[in-house]
C-alpha cells in the first residue's frame, strides 16, 4: 500500500519540485484574479478578431455591390435593346402600334407573375414568424 509520502514524492515527481517548500505557494484568490484576467484577455482579442472581420466584409461588401448593381445596369440595358428589336421585328409583321402592345403585353404578363411569385415567397417568410406574436 502506499503511504502519504509515496503519494506526495509522486506528485512532487510530476510537478519536478522536489520538497512542498520548493513549489509556489498560490491560493483560490489568485486563481480566480488570473481567470478573470484571462477572461479579460480573451474578450478583448475576440473583440478585435470581429472588428476586422466586419471591416473585411464591409469592405468587400462595397465593391461586390458596385459590380452587382454595374451588372443590373448592363442587363437593364440589353433587356431595353431586346424590347425595341422586338417591336421592329413584329413591326414589320403586324405593324408598329400593334407591335408595341404585344410586347408590352408580354411583359406585363412577366411583371404580374413575377410579382406574384415574389407575393407567395413573402407570405412563406411571414408563417415562419406566426408563433412570435
Amino acid at each position: 500500500m502506499l503511504d502519504e509520502g509515496d503519494v506526495q514524492r509522486a506528485a512532487d515527481d510530476e510537478t519536478g519540485y522536489e520538497s512542498a517548500d520548493e513549489r509556489p505557494v498560490r491560493s483560490l484568490t489568485d486563481d480566480i484574479s488570473a481567470l478573470i484576467d484571462d477572461g479579460k484577455t480573451y474578450a478583448e482579442a475576440e473583440l478585435a478578431f470581429q472588428k476586422s472581420r466586419l471591416s473585411f466584409v464591409a469592405g468587400k461588401s462595397k465593391s461586390g455591390i458596385g459590380f452587382l448593381l454595374a451588372a443590373l445596369g448592363l442587363l437593364h440595358l440589353a433587356l431595353i435593346g431586346l424590347v425595341v428589336g422586338g417591336i421592329f421585328t413584329l413591326g414589320t409583321l403586324v405593324g408598329p402600334g400593334f407591335a408595341t402592345l404585344i410586347v408590352v403585353g408580354v411583359l406585363l404578363v412577366f411583371a404580374v407573375l413575377a410579382g406574384l411569385a415574389a407575393k407567395a415567397r413573402f407570405e412563406k417568410i411571414g408563417t415562419a414568424f406566426e408563433g412570435d406574436r
